[in-house]
C-alpha cells in the first residue's frame, strides 16, 4: 500500500499488544496510548521541511538544521482522537489543537459532523490528524475533505491501527495523502470492528466500556 507508513519499533509493537489485550485497565490504556502517539509525532515529522541555519559550537562556527518555520495543527477527530492529542503535544508543544467533531450513523456506518471550527489561514499549517482507528476510513475522508476544501495544504494521517478496507479508502480518494499507523490489521467484521484490532478505543480512551 502505498504512502502508508508502518512505525513497526519494538518498543512500539509491544506497547500495541498491551492495548490489544483485553484486561489492560483505562488508566494503562490511555498512558499507552499517549506513549505510543508521542513516539508517532517524531516519525510524522519526517514530513516536516528544514532549513540550513549557521549556528556556534563551543568549538566552531557550522551549518546544521532546523525545523521550517511554520506552524503544526494537531486535527484529533472526537472523540478517541483526543487520546492521541496529549501525546503529540509534548513533542509538538506550540502546536494548535483543532478537534473535528464526527460521529459514526450506527445503521449506514458513514459519518455526521457535529463540530468544525478551521481557521482561515489553515493553508500555513502542517495538519496531522490523528485518531486511534482508521477502520471504513469514513470519519478520515469526511476529515481530510474539510481541511482540504478550507485550504490545507498536505495533510497527514496518523493512526495506532489501520484495517485494508479504511486504507483502501483514503488511498482510492486521495492518493497523495501520507498515513501513518502502526500495524495494518486482517479485516473489518461484520459491525466494521478491526480485526484482530483491540475493541472501541474511545470507549477504553474513557472508560466506557
Amino acid at each position: 500500500m502505498d504512502n502508508t507508513f508502518v512505525i513497526d519499533n519494538p518498543m512500539v509493537t509491544d506497547r500495541l499488544t498491551q492495548l490489544r489485550m483485553k484486561k489492560t485497565g483505562t488508566r494503562k490504556f490511555r498512558s499507552i496510548v499517549k506513549e505510543i502517539s508521542s513516539f508517532m509525532a517524531y516519525e510524522v515529522a519526517r514530513e516536516f521541511p528544514m532549513r540550513d541555519v549557521t549556528i556556534e559550537t563551543p568549538l566552531c562556527t557550522t551549518t546544521q538544521k532546523r525545523l521550517e518555520a511554520r506552524h503544526i495543527a494537531v486535527v484529533p477527530i472526537l472523540r478517541a482522537g483526543i487520546g492521541m492529542a496529549s501525546g503529540f503535544e509534548e513533542v509538538y508543544p506550540d502546536a494548535v489543537v483543532l478537534p473535528i467533531g464526527i460521529e459514526r450513523d450506527a445503521k449506514t456506518k458513514e459519518p455526521n459532523e457535529y463540530y468544525c471550527k478551521i481557521p482561515k489561514n489553515i493553508n500555513h499549517f502542517h495538519c496531522v490528524i490523528v485518531d486511534p482507528m482508521l477502520a471504513t476510513g469514513g470519519s478520515i475522508t469526511y476529515t481530510l475533505k474539510l481541511l482540504l476544501n478550507a485550504g490545507a495544504v498536505n495533510p497527514v494521517v496518523a493512526c495506532i491501527l489501520a484495517a485494508p478496507e479504511g486504507v483502501e479508502r483514503i488511498h482510492a480518494e486521495f492518493p497523495d495523502v501520507h498515513i501513518y499507523c502502526c500495524a495494518v490489521d486482517s479485516h473489518l467484521d461484520n459491525n466494521k470492528y478491526i480485526v484482530p484490532g483491540l475493541g472501541d478505543a474511545g470507549d477504553r480512551i474513557f472508560g466506557t466500556v
